[in-house]
């Protein structure tokens, strides 16, 4: 199995479109930070954009194409840039989506703000691989990728679908949220100028094949010198290469995964502590305990009662930029 379709495997990613926004200047989205397991994103269908960075530095603007993650799920500030005083904006709900509009200038940003959800403790892993910001760009230009290609197929088809209320609608536009996610992905380990992140080192052909095999067999006990045969190349270059591209060495990355699958192990299943740590390549259940309280912060036994089964839904609080009419709700 291909490293991004097991690194879903192990930690299911939700998408959901929160809303559609169709503004004319002057105009503001104040938004977030969101709950602690949201990633929120935004994909401008027409018009541009300017994004305050939340780094700091100058302002990032957005075009017809682009889409936009934060999975350092920070307070981010979009407008138009022209400075004057933002005009409210009014929510117009229907069965399956909302629209908020703002009445301005006949230059429109037509945007899709949405969120990926995902659960503890996946979001950790994420937000230690992917950048704090990210962009992508799917645009319907003769030069782009495949990959770039099939995303703005897919954007379009949630245009389209968010367009006018369809049966089925609401469970159309999240499926293609989703798969959103998993082509933004995509297309950005192919790009040359990639974060450094997991996405960085999956887009080197030479490292493949030892990403593919901490995702595929975590459980093996991987030594520096293997995952450097695997690669055809030396101990050191392949130690140099994870931190430029990852940031974090292989072992780092290998002790992710492995938490992972711990923590997914001890909350599904009644299996007990030591079988767990065998499962995922510890031949000492003290090794392991001591392992996962310091990633985690709770011993297996605390963490395993921390799961047990609540009503709360990730879905639950919808995210809204600031500005819409709190007279007319999001439906919940």
């Amino acid at each position: 199995m291909d490293w991004l379709s097991r690194l879903f495997e192990m930690m299911p990613v939700r998408g959901r479109l929160d809303l559609r926004c169709s503004y004319g200047a002057p105009w503001r989205i104040d938004q977030g930070p969101g709950e602690a397991s949201e990633i929120p994103y935004h994909a401008v269908l027409a018009g541009s954009a300017m994004l305050e960075n939340p780094a700091g530095g100058r302002p990032l603007q957005l075009k017809a194409g682009d889409i936009l993650l934060l999975p350092g799920n920070p307070r981010h500030v979009m407008h138009d840039g022209g400075g004057a005083a933002p005009l409210p904006a009014h929510n117009r709900v229907s069965v399956n989506f909302t629209i908020s509009e703002t009445f301005g200038s006949d230059e429109r940003l037509d945007l899709l703000c949405g969120h990926f959800a995902i659960t503890q403790p996946h979001d950790r892993l994420l937000r230690r691989s992917l950048p704090p910001l990210l962009i992508v760009h799917a645009g319907s230009d003769t030069t782009q990728t495949q990959t770039a290609a099939q995303l703005a197929g897919l954007v379009s088809l949630m245009r389209r679908e968010s367009a006018d209320d369809h049966l089925g609608g609401r469970a159309m536009l999240n499926a293609l949220s989703t798969a959103m996610f998993a082509l933004v992905l995509r297309l950005a380990s192919e790009t040359q100028d990639t974060p450094r992140g997991i996405l960085a080192l999956a887009g080197q052909p030479r490292l493949a094949p030892a990403v593919a095999a901490l995702f595929n067999e975590p459980a093996r006990a991987w030594s520096l010198p293997e995952l450097a045969r695997l690669c055809n190349m030396s101990r050191a270059t392949l130690a140099r290469q994870f931190q430029e591209k990852l940031g974090r060495s292989a072992s780092d990355l290998l002790t992710d995964i492995r938490m992972t699958l711990a923590a997914n192990e001890l909350k599904k299943s009644s299996l007990s502590t030591g079988a767990v740590a065998e499962g995922v390549g510890y031949q000492s259940e003290a090794a392991f305990q001591r392992a996962f309280k310091d990633y985690m912060g709770f011993t297996p036994a605390q963490w395993r009662k921390k799961q047990e089964p609540s009503d709360k839904d990730v879905f639950s609080k919808p995210t809204v930029p600031s500005g819409t009419d709190p007279t007319r709700p999001l439906p919940k």
